[in-house]
């Protein structure tokens, strides 16, 4: 068997809100980061980041970030698309606290990478619903970015 391709389907440029801190969980240290807007573009899709959602956090003993969103996108032909997506950051002490400053740092200097599910019940996106997709990310100061691949 071959290994799967990958090929870009668009980037994702999400606005985020304030951190709402929850304090100590189960797992590790929880939070919750409104997502309130954005674009997408890329050959596949183009469109607005609805401002709806979240990225529920969970923060391990080592620093790793657990990224847990959804969220949603309209498309510039009006087709709404849920984005679920799931994926871990971590790296060296000093950029994590970099990040965490609301520094821009290289998005080489540390992991971010996630999984994604879409779904839409429109039928001229219908491919998304049977297509899985991984991404890799960065973290801004008000943003994250992050250029989802379809898994072929």
């Amino acid at each position: 068997m071959n290994p799967p391709l990958l090929e870009f389907a668009f980037r994702l440029e999400v606005k985020l809100g304030p951190i709402r801190e929850m304090g100590p969980g189960r797992a590790g240290h929880r939070r919750i980061i409104p997502i309130i807007g954005g674009t997408v573009s890329g050959p596949k899709v183009n469109g607005t980041i609805l401002n709806l959602g979240a990225d529920w956090q969970t923060i391990f003993g080592d620093g790793t970030a657990e990224l847990d969103t959804r969220y949603a996108m309209e498309t510039d032909d009006g087709a709404t698309i849920e984005i679920r997506n799931y994926g871990f950051r971590h790296g060296p002490p000093e950029v994590i606290a970099a990040i965490a400053r609301g520094e821009d740092v290289p998005h080489d200097s540390y992991y971010m990478r996630t999984h994604a599910l879409l779904e839409t019940g429109d039928e001229r996106y219908n491919w998304v619903n049977r297509t899985l997709f991984v991404g890799t990310g960065q973290r801004r100061n008000a943003s994250v970015i992050v250029d989802l691949f379809s898994l072929n």
